[in-house]
């Protein structure tokens, strides 16, 4: 059953030191803000973080970064023109990076959650990506062996959600969202709507509520709202 906790603080209360957090966003749009604000809050460290990239400017991840609450981070794009508390841990050494192409970081959830055991891709192949992995020609054609992504958590973003936790997104939101909520032990959304079941049109449905245990609702003026 899906849980409705009455705020950000108690939806991510569960979180503890040394777990793998997924957190669903492209760039800034998406992003969980709220619940990663909360989990600053709640005070769990020795992280490691699944995301598209390494923070941005001085809100989000990128706070979780600079008070040094990650261990580690997975994801494609760790250096922007605002990633500076990234930049800053990691040429002190004080946090690790594991880079992974786009479409492979997508893939290794998305294998998670629908139990496939690992997958060969022809992406990072010849490169420093691929030191140490195992590699294999097929057709003609040279692939890497990707293991999938697991999460003991997911964070994530939607714009609204039924009773028993079925979701929708609003645009880019949806780009991480749904492979990281199959793909995580326990999965906690924001969203800026709740309504009762039965109220989504089934085919607007892009997460559906056997992958939700924890919902929040954290309204958000339109102006606001993400790309």
């Amino acid at each position: 059953m899906t849980e409705i906790a009455d705020n950000a603080a108690e939806a991510v209360a569960s979180v503890r030191d040394g777990a793998t957090v997924l957190m669903g966003g492209f760039g800034n749009a998406g992003q969980p803000m709220e619940l990663i604000d909360a989990l600053l809050d709640a005070g769990a460290t020795d992280l490691t973080v699944v995301n598209n990239n390494a923070g941005q400017g001085d809100a989000g991840l990128a706070l979780l970064i600079k008070e040094r609450r990650v261990r580690k981070i997975i994801c494609s794009f760790p250096r922007q023109s605002d990633s500076w508390h990234f930049d800053e841990a990691y040429r002190a050494g004080e946090i690790e990076l594991e880079l992974v192409p786009q479409g492979n970081l997508a893939e290794r959830m998305r294998a998670a959650g629908a139990g496939i055991g690992a997958f060969f891709t022809p992406t990072g192949y010849g490169t420093q990506l691929a030191e140490g992995k195992e590699t294999r020609e097929i057709d003609g054609r040279h692939y890497v062996l990707e293991y999938p992504l697991r999460g003991d958590i997911a964070l994530i973003k939607a714009l609204r959600a039924d009773t028993v936790g079925n979701l929708v997104y609003r645009k880019t939101a949806r780009n991480f969202g749904p492979v990281m909520a199959a793909a995580a032990q326990t999965t906690v959304v924001q969203v800026e709507e709740l309504v009762e079941a039965g109220q989504l049109d089934p085919e607007h449905v892009i997460t559906p509520g056997i992958y939700v245990d924890t919902i929040t609702v954290l309204p958000q003026p339109t102006a606001g709202r993400d790309a």
